[in-house]
């Protein structure tokens, strides 16, 4: 305790309001992670009554809350799924009214050698779904066709296989 007439060494101390605090890590974080790449496993995945996707992203020691919105999540290639190993890009973002931090991801792909046809494989049932593949859908071939486009390299064999099967088909 300090007797009157001697100096306070103590330094004045700053107290911050939770929102300020909180703000000041939002800028910090946004600023400093703005575009990164990031590995993990999904979990907990859920659609929001709106289309937003949530979901976890972890590994063998943490894990990541990761958000996509709606807009966004029309464009991935995969939709993400409890098990997945993905690897996704995002920044990083400060949810203020809960001091949580999430990536805001807008873009995902999967792991490993079984990528290409999980996103085929999905790919083919959102199309399929959407009636897509359906024989009510499918317009006969014309019995002589009024135009034909190929696009291929100047020396490319596809020229000499599309006159080889018009010839075919059509004398």
């Amino acid at each position: 305790m300090a007797e009157q007439g001697q100096l306070q060494l103590v330094p004045e101390r700053k107290v911050w309001r939770v929102s300020e605090l909180t703000a000041q890590v939002r800028d910090l974080l946004e600023r400093a992670f703005r575009d990164l790449w990031v590995q993990g496993e999904v979990s907990n995945f859920r659609v929001s009554p709106y289309g937003h996707y949530y979901f976890t992203l972890k590994d063998e020691a943490a894990q990541l809350r990761c958000f996509v919105n709606r807009k966004e999540a029309r464009f991935l290639r995969v939709r993400p799924e409890d098990g997945l190993e993905v690897t996704v890009r995002g920044s990083l973002s400060v949810y203020e009214q809960r001091g949580d931090y999430q990536l805001l991801v807008n873009y995902l792909e999967p792991v490993g050698l079984g990528a290409l046809q999980l996103a085929f494989e999905q790919l083919k049932a959102r199309l399929q779904a959407e009636g897509l593949f359906d024989a009510a859908r499918k317009k006969p071939l014309p019995m002589l066709p009024q135009h034909i486009g190929l696009i291929t390299s100047p020396r490319g064999a596809a020229i000499a296989d599309m006159i080889r099967i018009l010839r075919r088909r059509y004398e």
